[in-house]
């Protein structure tokens, strides 16, 4: 993959990869979009779609049911389910780098044979719950709690905007929470839970702006009980193996940020060749072209961002500040595509079922997940010494 960097060309595998998901998302994906969106509902067909792909297994070894890909082809699919639906894209995101990779990552030997095979097959999925109420950016403000109590974790608390936790095939929660003082500071675990579990709720999902085929949930934890062996990690490193989950999330998130991108190009680009004002076509006119323009030079720059933020990661090379900058650089590019796209389409780019007018919408929260642009501006400066 890295070699990329200097040909300027995607090796066959990954090329065809990209491909194959790009024809599963205009045949499969984008014809029921606009129907899942104005509806708010979990599209179950299109996840069945992905798994019988093999999509969610793309990062993981084989031996768990995975595909025995790497994170790079993970991004590539996202990219391009991202260009037409952004939901969709969200659901193998956060499936794939918040769900299952905490428990490839972390877990034991016997955690990642009970969960990973039904998490890399896409028949399950699972959630990361860490956001609270309390807590946004501030995960180390975690007030959640599990104490152990005869053999078992006893957990207590509530999450906010939990991405794949209420859906009909959720089968998993991992949980961030206090389990304990360290030098007078929060020991911050986590541990998995089993959808269901008597005690823990998916409240009623949100009624967002949107990403609205997406599932997201607030969640309660009343006295909730699971085994002490589903501890996940060592305890009293939550907080900091989480830390190195969302570095990886964000690139993950870069790439969806440039299909959402690159699909406003796309679009305006087919608009503009068809639709006439003033007796010529509106490509035509220099104005609409070098907005276009500008709008594909932000899609590839975001690119070329995440491609050598997976370069860094895959090589086993600090990425920390390169995922910060890839992540910053990407999600501003979808939601300036939008707005321009928005305005070259007219009133037609404020209708819903137009792609553009999702996007517009779905692209703000790309600014603000698995990180804000203010939390990568404060990466980028610690990291460059600041």
């Amino acid at each position: 993959m890295t070699d990329f960097l200097a040909t300027g060309m995607l090796p066959d595998h990954y090329e065809q990869l990209a491909k194959t998901v790009r024809d599963f998302a205009q045949s499969v994906v984008a014809p029921v979009a606009a129907k899942h969106d104005a509806e708010h509902s979990f599209p179950y067909e299109v996840v069945a779609g992905m798994a019988d792909m093999g999509l969610f297994g793309l990062p993981f070894p084989e031996e768990y049911g995975g595909m025995g890909g790497d994170y790079f082809a993970l991004c590539l699919a996202l990219e391009e389910l991202g260009k037409v639906d952004q939901s969709v894209a969200i659901t193998l995101e956060a499936g794939v780098s918040l769900g299952a990779m905490p428990v490839y990552r972390f877990g034991n030997e016997a955690q990642k044979q009970e969960w990973l095979p039904q998490l890399t097959s896409g028949r399950a999925l699972a959630a990361f719950g860490l956001t609270e109420p309390g807590g946004g950016t501030d995960a180390g403000a975690t007030k959640t709690t599990a104490r152990l109590d005869d053999g078992h974790w006893v957990i207590n608390g509530s999450k906010q905007f939990i991405t794949n936790s209420g859906t009909g095939i959720t089968k998993l929660v991992t949980v961030t929470a206090v389990t304990g003082e360290t030098d007078g500071k929060k020991e911050i675990s986590t541990i998995l839970v089993p959808v269901p579990t008597p005690g823990f709720t998916a409240e009623p999902a949100y009624n967002k702006v949107g990403w609205n085929a997406s599932d997201t949930h607030p969640l309660s934890f009343d006295d909730v009980r699971v085994p002490q062996e589903n501890l996940l990690g060592e305890r009293g490193r939550g907080y900091a193996n989480f830390l190195r989950i969302l570095d990886e999330g964000r690139i993950a998130i870069a790439a969806l940020s440039v299909g959402a991108a690159q699909g406003c190009v796309d679009e305006c680009v087919k608009y503009a060749k068809e639709r006439e004002a003033f007796g010529r076509k509106i490509g035509e006119n220099q104005a609409i072209a070098f907005k276009i323009a500008r709008m594909e030079a932000r899609a590839h720059t975001a690119r070329t961002a995440y491609y050598d933020a997976a370069a860094l990661m895959l090589s086993g090379k600090p990425f920390k500040k390169h995922a910060a900058i890839a992540k910053m650089v990407a999600s501003e590019a979808a939601m300036d595509n939008a707005r321009d796209a928005t305005q070259v389409f007219g009133g037609y780019g404020f209708m819903n079922e137009f792609v553009v007018a999702r996007h517009y919408r779905d692209s703000k929260i790309l600014e603000i997940g698995e990180g804000t642009t203010e939390v990568q501006l404060m990466l980028i400066a610690r990291e460059a010494g600041l």
